[in-house]
Formats: C-alpha cells, sequence, structure tokens
C-alpha cells in the first residue's frame, strides 16, 4: 500500500499505523471489534490522536454478550466499514474470521491479537533495545506471564508437534496404510454381511415394490462427483417430495432432514435406525470413491451452496464414518458439522481411523441422530 521495505523483524504494533494512516488519506472508515470491555473504545480514541484523519465506524468489545455473533455481524456491516480489525486473541480471532468472515461486508479483515491493549494502554511496549534484539516475547511474557505462558511456551511445541503430525497424515505411507485398512475392512464387511445384505433385499422388496438399493450422485474428494450405494429407505417417489418437505424440516443450515420424514418406509425406519440402509456403501469403498472414515458425503446441491470455508470438507474422501457420524449426525447443525469434517482433515492418522471405527459401534447402538 506505501510501498515501504518491510523489516525482518515485523509486527502488527510497527505496521499497522502507517497502513492505517494510508487508508485514512484515502478516506477509508475502520471498525475495532475485540479486547476487553472499553478496550476497543480506547484504542480507537488513541488511534485517532495519533491519526486525526482516520474515520471510526465503530467499535465492540469481544467479551460476553459482545462476542454473540449475528449482533455483531450486524453492528459491522451497518457501521458500512471498510476495514475490520479484529482482536480476539490466537485463535479465536483467526476461527471467528475461518467461520464468519464471509457474512462481513468489510473490504479487508485481519486478526490484530493483543494490538488494542497496547494502543489502549493495558500493556505496555517492550523498551526499544529489547525490540531490536528481536525479543519483544519476552517482555510480553513477563508482564503477562499468566496469559502467555501457554502460548509462548506450550503453544509453539504443539504447533510444531501438529504441524509434524499433519505431514505424516498427507504422507504416502498413511495413504497405504489406509487403502489397506479400507480394503480389508469392506471386502471382508461384504463376505461376512452377505447374508444379512440378501435378508435386508428381500424385506424391502416385500414392502415397497421397486430395487431394493437406492443409487444416488454424490461428491466426493476434491469435488469430484461419483454414485453412492445405499439400501433404499423410502418410497420411490421420495424425491419429487423433496421440494414440498423443505419447510418440515426441523434440522436448519444447508443439509436438509426432517425427523418424522412421511417418504421413509416402516423398513426404512429400522434400516435408518441401526445405520444398515449405509451398508451398500461398502461397495463404494472397496471401488475407491469413498472410505471407511471420512466426512458424511455431500449432495451436489448442497455443494453448490457451500462457504468457501465449507469447501475443506471435501480436501478428503467421504466415509461411511467418522467425528461427525459418531457425535450425533442429524442432531448436529452444519456449521458444527463443518468444523467436524475440517479438524478430521487436518488430524487424521490410522490411530484416529481406527478410534473412530470402534466409536462407530456405540453410535449405532445408541442411535443418537439416526432417523
Amino acid at each position: 500500500m506505501r510501498g515501504d521495505t518491510l523489516t525482518s523483524n515485523l509486527n502488527g504494533t510497527d505496521v499497522l499505523p502507517p497502513l492505517l494512516a494510508e487508508a485514512a488519506l484515502q478516506g477509508k472508515t475502520v471498525f475495532l471489534f475485540g479486547g476487553k470491555p472499553g478496550t476497543a473504545q480506547n484504542a480507537a480514541a488513541h488511534l485517532k490522536s495519533i491519526i486525526p484523519e482516520l474515520q471510526i465506524a465503530g467499535t465492540r468489545d469481544g467479551y460476553g454478550e459482545a462476542q454473540n455473533t449475528e449482533a455483531a455481524i450486524d453492528a459491522i456491516n451497518a457501521s458500512r466499514a471498510d476495514i475490520l480489525l479484529v482482536a480476539m486473541g490466537v485463535p479465536m480471532q483467526e476461527l471467528w474470521l475461518d467461520r464468519h468472515g464471509h457474512r462481513v461486508d468489510a473490504d479487508l479483515m485481519m486478526g490484530v491479537g493483543g494490538l488494542f491493549d497496547f494502543w489502549a494502554g493495558n500493556v505496555k511496549r517492550a523498551p526499544l533495545w529489547l525490540r531490536q534484539l528481536k525479543s519483544e516475547w519476552v517482555w510480553r511474557l513477563a508482564m503477562e506471564p499468566r496469559r502467555l505462558a501457554q502460548r509462548y511456551l506450550l503453544g509453539n511445541f504443539a504447533f510444531m508437534w501438529r504441524a509434524s503430525r499433519h505431514a505424516v497424515s498427507s504422507s504416502s505411507q498413511y495413504a497405504i496404510h489406509k487403502r489397506l485398512l479400507d480394503i480389508v475392512l469392506s471386502l471382508g464387511g461384504l463376505v461376512v454381511l452377505s447374508p444379512i445384505l440378501l435378508l435386508i433385499c428381500a424385506a424391502i422388496r416385500l414392502e415397497s415394490p421397486g430395487a431394493a438399493i437406492f443409487s444416488q450422485k454424490r461428491v466426493g474428494r476434491n469435488g469430484k462427483l461419483f454414485t453412492l450405494y445405499k439400501f433404499r429407505s423410502m418410497h420411490l417417489d421420495a424425491g419429487e417430495r423433496r421440494q414440498e418437505l423443505l419447510a418440515a424440516s426441523d434440522r436448519g443450515g444447508i443439509c436438509f432432514k426432517a425427523r418424522k420424514d412421511p417418504r421413509v418406509t416402516r423398513v426404512g425406519r429400522i434400516l435408518r435406525r441401526l445405520s444398515l440402509d449405509e451398508l451398500p456403501q461398502l461397495v463404494n469403498i472397496l471401488s475407491g470413491k469413498m472410505s471407511i472414515v471420512g466426512p458424511r458425503p455431500a449432495l451436489p446441491e448442497e455443494v453448490a451452496a457451500y462457504s468457501q470455508r465449507a469447501h475443506r470438507r471435501l480436501s478428503v474422501k467421504p466415509g461411511l464414518t467418522g467425528i461427525w457420524q459418531v457425535s450425533g449426525r442429524a442432531d448436529i447443525n452444519f456449521d458444527r458439522m463443518v468444523d467436524m469434517d475440517i479438524a478430521y482433515a487436518r488430524s487424521r492418522s490410522i490411530l484416529l481411523d481406527i478410534f473412530l471405527i470402534a466409536m462407530t459401534f456405540q453410535a449405532v447402538f445408541k442411535g443418537r441422530g439416526a432417523y
């Protein structure tokens, strides 16, 4: 924006004031969101004292009722701010921007950590000589030991461990082990469960005419379409009746689900309660389109309504079971499901997959969210 050369040790306390000064010259407005009660307001007053031309669109603290997402977004958008500075601390500010940034009208959004505390005078900066030694973190740790000890002494090591684990999870070794697990479990399941599969087919045909196996286009890894197989649990006209039942859904968000869906047959209700309708997906797993563990396979119309963040759940193969599936399934709203799927994509490992497979039996027994 200014054309200045960046130094080797750059932090928000140094870089934001000149950037905001340039923004003021361009007539841009700024909204300050975060910090303890009164901190954002005091920080705004400090900015006005050093940059008189800067237009403050509004302030809002980041604690208690002020963190109410809907009210905060409404206030920010109503201010018509061009720039939004969010100071909730790491990682809360990044999570907030990641989840809700697409709903904010500001042109530029930045997480600024504890910057408001510096501007408001709540925390003093390190002496210049210590900053020049690139050791300001030592001063901050001494000033706020309780708050920053976990971040500096534990958080950095935790980050390094998670980063290394993510590298392992994305390696070819993990992919090979996961594929072997998928082949063994899916092939073994089809062989061992074949008598039960045949009985289910017969029960479906006896109650309702039509094919026992239902096929449907779903979105797989990286957005590629594939044909998913399930035992048919609805009457044949279910597709035509879907639109008229959308208003009856008791689950908000993108995914449609009704607790007492009249399209579901009596046999289908039992299959859903025990999750037996999912068993034909073992064929999808054996063919490599799905995995035993992964996010719920999404419908194309659902993906069309995804935010940029929700698309991240498509970075891994969809699965028969996963964090969402063992945590309550349809009882969990869409945003929470996306959180779970992104968490799995970041932390996946063979041990986690085995744990989730084991948890699946308990989830099926409880039947939470299975309807």
